[in-house]
């Protein structure tokens, strides 16, 4: 079968400057590879083809070669020139990254090869009360961490020794590994991407450069405060390795639970239980708040669950311009332990409201009547 023309297996122009080659190449590579197809002979022909006609574009003198001859002038069994193009190699290894993704350097300062590593992010939870989320407060917290070793300065070695440079990798930090066309790149693992390895490792730090150690940091937890926000602590995480970088602290806010309120946003609610009468007569009652106590007015005749608002009473947000409301959930208690002359009273009371039950308990009434057609039905 005669050859396709290696610019139309390509899709491109002849005139195609050598990026627009290259660019289509990579597509080509990366839909036709036999790892993204697998059991698929089409797919490993076009592979294969894509493969042969960047080899022969993307070197200039075949190329010219090429473009005057035809398939002629590249084949190597008619005096043609073979093999890759120089900027094969180049191109292979960006489709390879592509695909499979490059894990050199991942979580590195900037340090190439040098083995500068950031130090990781730590978290610490920290649990305040609801009035010191709502005021603010300043408090001390104290935390693991890894300093350096005082003994060898860091370097993990024995002090009058050095470090010595890593005999599987030659100090790049990166080692080769070739898989059929590719050539993979990655960490070394016997120095894990320092180039450095240590033959008498320090006896203080066992030549890991670091020791445990703790910090005592100062926290400002600022007013208005909630639960699970947190608060960065700028370079207090982790330390760095060969002179990177510090973490981060994030200090994690948790909110003990209270005894009267329960916070949604910026708002406060809580239930104020009431005597019977008073939910009856109406009165006045006293109820706690943030800033101290507060009154409220039952008007006569509340039912229980009704809701009376004070309104900023709440909590001020970190992020609020105003503070949010109290909402009291006001919860009628039915009397307990009653003597003799209670219950006498009470049913002479309730004797009272049957008679007139429409006007007494008009939705006690209006239950009643709906369940008597319900069962009528």
């Amino acid at each position: 079968m005669a050859k396709r023309d290696f610019y139309d297996i390509l899709g491109v122009n002849r005139d195609a400057s050598d990026d627009e080659i290259k660019k289509s190449y990579r597509k080509l590579a990366m839909k036709y590879h036999p790892d993204r197809n697998p059991d698929s002979k089409e797919a490993e022909d076009k592979f294969k083809e894509a493969k042969e006609a960047y080899e022969i574009l993307s070197d200039g003198q075949k190329r010219a070669a090429y473009d005057q001859y035809g398939h002629a002038g590249v084949d190597p069994n008619m005096g043609g020139g073979g093999g890759a193009g120089p900027g094969f190699g180049d191109a292979f290894g960006d489709i390879f990254g592509e695909i499979f993704g490059n894990a050199a350097g991942r979580g590195r300062a900037g340090g190439g090869r040098s083995g500068v590593y950031r130090g990781a992010d730590l978290r610490y939870n920290l649990e305040i009360t609801l009035e010191e989320a709502a005021r603010g407060t300043d408090t001390r917290i104290r935390i693991p961490t890894m300093d350096e070793c005082g003994t060898c300065d860091g370097t993990g070695a024995k002090p009058g020794t050095k470090p010595v440079t890593c005999t599987t990798c030659n100090g790049v930090g990166q080692v080769r590994m070739q898989q059929g066309f590719f050539s993979i790149q990655q960490t070394c693992p016997k120095c894990h991407g320092t180039g450095k390895m240590v033959k008498d490792p320090c006896g203080t730090c066992h030549g890991a450069g670091r020791v445990k150690s703790s910090k005592t940091l100062q926290v400002k937890i600022p007013s208005g405060i909630d639960e699970g926000d947190r608060i960065r602590l700028a370079g207090e995480g982790e330390h760095g390795q060969g002179g990177g970088p510090a973490g981060d602290l994030y200090v994690q806010i948790h909110i003990k639970p209270h005894s009267v309120f329960q916070r949604e946003g910026d708002d406060l609610h809580c239930e104020m239980p009431i005597g019977f009468a008073t939910a009856a007569l109406g009165g006045e009652i006293e109820i706690p708040t943030l800033e101290g106590a507060a009154k409220i007015k039952i008007p006569s005749e509340t039912q229980s669950g009704k809701v009376f608002r004070l309104r900023g009473k709440g909590i001020k947000g970190v992020r609020s311009s105003t503070p949010g409301d109290l909402m009291c959930h006001v919860v009628v208690e039915t009397p307990v332990n009653l003597t003799a002359r209670q219950k006498e009273l009470l049913k002479e009371f309730d004797d009272i409201n049957l008679s007139d039950e429409a006007s007494h308990s008009p939705r006690a009434k209006s239950w009643m009547d709906k369940m008597k057609n319900f069962f009528a039905g």
